[in-house]
């Protein structure tokens, strides 16, 4: 079981550690990824704005983003490593930690618990075994809480991937994830 929560590689302040953003952990990118990060940089002024396309890029091809990418990815836009750093950790939908074959994100906003998502949770958690924000020990799910899916007429709502339910209820728990091998 993986603990998506899990930042080693941020520290107290939630900058990046010292120890993390190193030259040791630089890998290579993909002539496809450097092409595509490429091809995004030209449609900025600031190559910082591309940081989050060039992130979804390395992202799709690997599963996460390794602290080595962000690296490759502040070499090819031409900005600090930390800039891509605080990107990365700003937004939920990039990974900087291998999460499962299937996201699932379940809602936990105030109109969410008001329409019983804990019932929901609770369900994911048992069929699981996991806690949010870990990885089935089998890779197959990362469960991730969210603050909303824009769904509040609908709620309790979650997504496995990019597939959006809504009415969720406990015991639609078992059929849905059936769905997903």
């Amino acid at each position: 079981m993986h603990d998506y929560n899990k930042h080693d590689h941020i520290d107290a302040q939630g900058q990046p550690a010292a120890d993390s953003l190193t030259k040791e952990n630089v890998f290579v990118l993909s002539d496809a990824e450097r092409n595509a990060i490429e091809h995004e940089k030209h449609h900025y002024e600031d190559a910082r704005a591309a940081s989050i396309e060039a992130l979804k890029i390395v992202q799709k091809e690997r599963g996460w983003v390794t602290d080595g990418a962000i690296y490759a990815i502040a070499d090819v836009l031409g900005i600090p490593a930390s800039d891509v750093e605080g990107v990365a950790t700003f937004y939920s939908q990039i990974f900087r930690q291998p999460v499962g074959r299937h996201i699932i994100r379940y809602c936990d906003s105030v109109v969410c618990h008001i329409n019983g998502y804990q019932g929901v949770q609770a369900a994911l958690e048992r069929k699981l075994s996991i806690k949010p924000g870990q990885t089935t020990f089998d890779g197959r799910f990362t469960l991730l809480p969210t603050c909303c899916l824009g769904n509040c007429d609908k709620g309790p709502s979650m997504m496995i991937d990019e597939d959006t339910h809504t009415h969720v209820k406990p015991e639609d728990i078992e059929s849905l994830l059936e769905q997903y091998q």
